[in-house]
């Protein structure tokens, strides 16, 4: 009697050459294996290599030591050859137009010949701490002109990390032969503050028409501003623009005299029709000519120079602090002690520095 067999079998799939998985996993194990020098990233920085200039600032921008270590000797390396730069911060609230102006004005720049880098931070989420990081869509143009380099950055937890991460960006940008670094903020508060203490020139973005002009009168943000454009002056705004800048002009000259001896303007712009960016560039070039003839120019990135030291100094030893085993051991009991009514957060902090 004929054996039965079962009509439900599996046929053996297709089984790739043993020689050629091997070669695979070992093609894939050297590429994770390989590790750049430090060497190897200074050399292609300074050549202009835009891969490995990325690649450095993901270093520069990650929490893990060893790449810390492997960015702090990157940095002091292309120090030398970091060239001078004129640095422009640009920032305004969301919606004012800074990525078209950005892109209008970059572009102004590149088509002189000038390398360009634009630095934009963007804000991360209190929530699940991600960021969009979309500016290069909003850029279409400038993101495939050969002259410039777009790096969106999160500004994690800390306005103070970012501020640091970008200054160190910035000599990397420079080593790399970029002489226009354009750094963007957001517009919500600190982060101009940081930003304000890594740039040569700031300029605030305004609307018109939007109710912002009374904003102008205030103390504050537009105390650091070198300069105020009034962007998305198009045809049919023309009467809210002209208002506007008659009250921030007149808003700048109720402060003193800045130290720079400069007085800041009001510029109109439409950076969608490339309306006004030439004006706004002869305007930083007059700024520069002016500070660099008084040495303020000079004098304020010593002042830089010495804010970000202290600055170093504050986060490390808030580092040291937070990464002490005693610390981390006492620092849960006091906080339980804190729930419970215990204790005052003032006494619990006090016994803590004591440690």
């Amino acid at each position: 009697m004929a054996k039965k067999t079962s009509a439900l079998h599996e046929k053996d799939g297709v089984i790739k050459p043993n020689s050629t998985q091997k070669k695979s996993i070992d093609i894939i194990k050297k590429k994770r294996a390989k590790k750049n020098s430090v060497e190897e990233y200074v050399n292609h920085i300074i050549d202009g290599d835009i891969t490995y200039l990325s690649k450095a600032i993901t270093l520069i921008e990650s929490t893990n030591p060893k790449h810390q270590k492997v960015a702090n000797e990157i940095i002091d390396q292309c120090l030398p050859h970091a060239s001078q730069s004129v640095r422009i911060g640009i920032t305004g609230v969301p919606g004012v137009g800074k990525s078209t102006f950005i892109e209008a004005f970059g572009k102004h720049l590149t088509s002189q010949g000038k390398k360009i880098a634009v630095l934009a931070v963007d804000p991360s989420s209190t929530v699940n701490k991600g960021s969009i990081l979309g500016d290069k869509t909003r850029m279409e143009q400038l993101v495939t002109d050969a002259n410039a380099f777009i790096r969106p950055s999160p500004s994690g937890t800390t306005l103070g990390g970012v501020a640091r991460k970008t200054r160190e960006t910035i000599v990397l940008c420079e080593a790399a032969g970029f002489d226009t670094i354009i750094i963007e903020t957001v517009g919500v508060g600190q982060s101009e503050t940081m930003v304000h203490s890594l740039v040569d020139f700031f300029l605030l973005l305004k609307l018109s028409g939007a109710g912002d002009e009374l904003q102008g009168i205030k103390r504050g943000i537009i105390e650091m501003a070198d300069a105020i454009v009034i962007n998305k002056a198009d045809s049919g705004n023309e009467k809210n623009t002209k208002i506007a800048r008659s009250e921030f002009t007149r808003a700048l000259h109720l402060y003193p005299i800045k130290e720079s001896e400069w007085q800041p303007k009001v510029l109109t712009a439409s950076a969608l029709h490339n309306k006004g960016i030439q004006e706004v560039h002869d305007m930083i070039q007059e700024y520069l000519h002016l500070t660099c003839e008084n040495r303020y120019f000079e004098a304020r990135r010593n002042e830089q120079n010495k804010f970000w030291l202290f600055n170093t100094i504050e986060e490390q030893l808030k580092s040291n602090f937070y990464h002490h085993p005693e610390i981390k051991k006492e620092l849960q009991s006091e906080l339980e002690k804190i729930e419970n009514g215990e204790t005052t957060p003032f006494n619990a902090a006090k016994r803590l520095l004591n440690l």
